[in-house]
């Protein structure tokens, strides 16, 4: 460098604090919404009677429940048209601005005029995408109008429907970064050093047109549209420690600081090998789960917090690994799991040209792929905890030759995007192993192919030693929170019990799928796969397997007689079969564990001491009779105690994840579980029939949230007795009131056949246990009171701090 540039840069350096021209301006307040097919995208149009709101929304959510709608999509009414309007305000110095419009996703189809001028849109609702306003703009009052078009048979799923996202208002000086223009790579990564690559898209930028970096904080500069920076000793990103770097931006034309964009990075390898994956060097495994994008009660809408707590509940299990399944997913999801330290595999397409409902992205896929994919890459491309780009799932396409041609060009174009990360796919059939689709993607995904002894994954492992694969979908086990039913019986499709529930002794799966224990042995015997995604972390709205009403395997009951009373209850029902949400999550709709959590607590945290009890020990109608006991445990033995008497010690065999006592008498008192690791006590799990139902009792994750009117607090209310312990089997029905600066924006109970709207302050706990979300109010400090009350029971109230 010559003593000019050294002057140049210098100067630049000191100038990199001073005030940008870029502005971006949350753009979530009040809009005016209708839902309904009129036409509404003139700015004369008298909206002044329209329901006003804030995004993100989902107005599917909101409901009420019909029985008629299909359980598929969770029997809301998220099809139809709706329109968002929003009046705003422009200077005059605005209009010497670019000005865009940025939405995080909107479901779906949508079409957006500025003061009745056409902009553009986006069809794919779970794109982000960027539109320009300028030519629309004029000085004063402005209309923006956005029509959705969320047709029916557009989903296999709950999708939701409006915008959904967030929101945000950009202006600009002429000269600026484009959107997504800046690319943070780290071709060589040591922890003595690392090479950053930084690529910047200017935007009318010319021969006056200059580009500075500086990663904050660490003293490292350099300038130019592509610039390599050396990190000396830096802190990696990992999973156990996701340090993060901020890498300034800073434009200047002529001399002055037009543009300023901060971007988050982490430096870290990857690599994927016949030996597994490997983080900065070292072998992980991955241990991950499937997550649609709904957030329970709260429906799609996207809240922070709402993601954070899925991720805390997910790490306090031990999962490091998330599959956004099938979809890009918010962008506030990637953010926590760059600061939580957790892997994500990032999920175009549920399907390709081929459909698998009449109005899904089918229709879309031939224009639209390309622009997709890079809308997904170039935003998350920067992203740590991002380590794969899967390119579809199940895709109907995989069997065929041309399917093998389309899955090549995906992944050419996402190669071309970012030859940083791998490119996989999940797939259903075995045959894609082995026709030459496998060839087209990096590293294999293979859904539900561990049965069998492990058949598919031992072939191949014969026909390719050298290539990457793992389970991309696992399990797929279903139950239903605290239902247990008798007997117990080890065929996986007996475990439904009369009222469209399941039973929770997690032995239960759909035709295609098998018990958790399944996928474990397979990974146990084969430790080249590089991990598994089960199906799913958290129940989600829409595909309430066995009971799904479009599903073929519908009520695939082996037992005539169960089948025959299940046909009279649906007889009954005139055909409408009731459960509107998924039985397969690890943790039910609200977030409350399922007894399947504690096997996986088990085996990806075989550090923590553990031991866990199922069923519960309330069965008074079983006196005498044999109710079988399980115990998962991160030791390897554990005693079993009935009222003080021992039930024997057992021993895990090998490939034996839970133990088992199948012929315990039941009698009521105390049960209670030892566990012992190497020979020495480790960890007890203690289960006691309980007393009658005395009172409610009110938990709330955090007593202190922001009184910034998004802030969530998630309040547990449960049945207990009167020694504080959880009463099971109680479905007392209790009603809400809520005082001071706060509001209940969600209520639910983990029941799937529950189809009261989740903003009803009047309804049943499920198995002695609800959940009631509390959102702050903007700008109004003070102590919120949220009071629960049951006919016969002990009141709660509980105090929440908004600050």
């Amino acid at each position: 460098m010559n003593i000019k540039q050294n002057v140049l840069l210098g100067l630049a350096l000191l100038s990199l604090n001073a005030a940008a021209e870029r502005e971006v301006m949350n753009f979530n307040e009040a809009w005016r919404f209708q839902k309904a097919d009129v036409e509404a995208s003139s700015p004369e149009l008298d909206d002044s009677q329209w329901r006003t709101l804030n995004l993100p929304h989902d107005w599917g959510i909101e409901g009420p429940f019909d029985p008629e709608l299909p359980n598929r999509t969770g029997k809301l009414p998220w099809a139809g048209i709706g329109w968002y309007r929003k009046h705003f305000q422009c200077s005059g110095n605005d209009l010497l601005k670019k000005v865009f419009i940025d939405f995080d996703g909107a479901m779906s189809d949508s079409t957006v005029w500025l003061n009745g001028k056409l902009v553009g849109g986006w069809p794919y609702g779970y794109s982000s995408f960027r539109l320009e306003l300028t030519p629309y703009l004029k000085k004063g009052d402005n209309v923006l109008a956005v029509k959705l078009d969320n047709k029916e048979e557009s989903s296999r799923w709950y999708p939701g429907g409006g915008i959904y996202r967030n929101v945000r208002l950009v202006k600009t000086d002429a000269v600026h970064v484009d959107h997504w223009g800046i690319s943070v790579t780290k071709p060589n990564v040591s922890e003595t050093s690392a090479t950053v690559v930084v690529t910047t898209d200017v935007v009318g930028a010319d021969d006056h047109t200059q580009v500075f970096h500086e990663i904050v904080g660490a003293g490292i500069s350099g300038s130019g549209t592509d610039c390599s920076l050396t990190v000396s000793s830096p802190k990696l990103w990992s999973l156990e420690a996701p340090n993060l770097y901020t890498l300034k931006t800073v434009i200047k034309q002529d001399g002055n600081v037009v543009d300023t964009v901060e971007t988050v990075f982490g430096i870290r390898s990857i690599e994927y090998t016949k030996d597994g994956f490997f983080l900065n060097g070292q072998q992980v495994r991955m241990k991950g789960v499937c997550q649609h994008h709904d957030l329970g009660p709260l429906g799609t809408t996207v809240n922070k917090r709402a993601l954070e707590r899925q991720i805390e509940i997910l790490q306090e299990m031990g999962c490091n690994a998330i599959r956004t399944s099938h979809n890009p997913p918010a962008p506030e999801l990637l953010e926590l799991c760059d600061r939580m330290g957790m892997l994500v595999q990032v999920e175009a397409f549920d399907c390709w040209k081929a459909s698998k409902t009449p109005n899904d992205y089918g229709r879309f896929f031939p224009e639209w792929h390309e622009k997709d994919l890079r809308a997904m890459i170039h935003r998350d491309r920067n992203h740590p905890c991002v380590v794969m780009w899967s390119t579809g799932n199940e895709v109907k396409e995989m069997r065929n030759k041309e399917g093998i041609l389309v899955s090549q060009m995906l992944a050419d174009i996402v190669h071309k995007l970012d030859p940083t990360r791998p490119v996989t796919t999940g797939c259903n059939h075995a045959v894609a192993g082995f026709n030459g689709f496998e060839k087209t993607v990096d590293v294999f995904g293979f859904n539900y192919k561990a049965k069998d002894n492990a058949a598919v994954y031992r072939r191949f492992m014969k026909e390719h030693p050298d290539q990457p694969f793992y389970g991309s979908e696992t399990a797929s086990c279903i139950s239903s929170r605290g239902e247990y039913f008798f007997p117990v019986l080890d065929d996986k499709a007996m475990g439904q019990g009369g009222h469209f529930q399941v039973s929770s002794y997690d032995l239960f799966a759909p035709p295609w799928a098998y018990k958790p224990d399944v996928e474990f042995e397979a990974l146990d015997r084969y430790p080249a796969i590089f991990g598994e995604f089960v199906w799913t972390g958290f129940d989600y709205i829409g595909e309430p397997t066995p009971y799904n009403k479009d599903n073929t395997n519908l009520l695939n009951f082996t037992d005539p007689d169960e089948r025959k009373h299940m046909e009279e209850q649906l007889a009954k029902l005139g055909g409408n079969i009731p459960p509107r949400s998924s039985y397969f999550g690890i943790v039910d709709l609200c977030g409350f564990k399922k007894d399947r959590f504690y096997i996986y607590q088990a085996r990806w945290r075989p550090e923590l001491p553990m031991a866990h009890i199922l069923p519960h020990w309330n069965w008074p109608e079983r006196v005498g009779e044999v109710t079988p006991v399980h115990v998962y445990t991160s030791g390897d033995e554990v005693e079993l105690f009935l009222n003080g008497k021992s039930l024997g010690r057992k021993k895990k065999g090998e490939y034996e994840y839970r133990l088992r006592w199948d012929d315990v008498v039941y009698e009521s008192g105390e049960l209670k579980a030892v566990a012992y690791k190497n020979g020495k006590p480790w960890a007890e799990d203690v289960v006691k029939t309980t007393g009658t139902a005395a009172k409610l009792e009110l938990t709330a994750d955090r007593a202190q949230i922001s009184a910034d009117g998004t802030d969530l607090s998630f309040v547990t209310l449960q049945v207990s007795d009167g020694e504080g312990l959880l009463v099971p089997r109680t479905h007392n029905r209790f009603k809400l009131s809520i005082d001071g600066p706060g509001e209940i924006i969600a209520v639910g109970n983990g029941d799937p056949t529950n189809l009261e709207s989740f903003q009803s302050l009047d309804r049943n706990v499920f198995n002695g246990l609800a959940l009631v979300v509390v959102r702050s109010k903007k700008s109004e400090p003070g102590t919120i009171r949220l009071t629960a009350q049951c006919d016969g029971l002990q009141d709660a109230t509980i105090q929440i701090q908004a600050k």
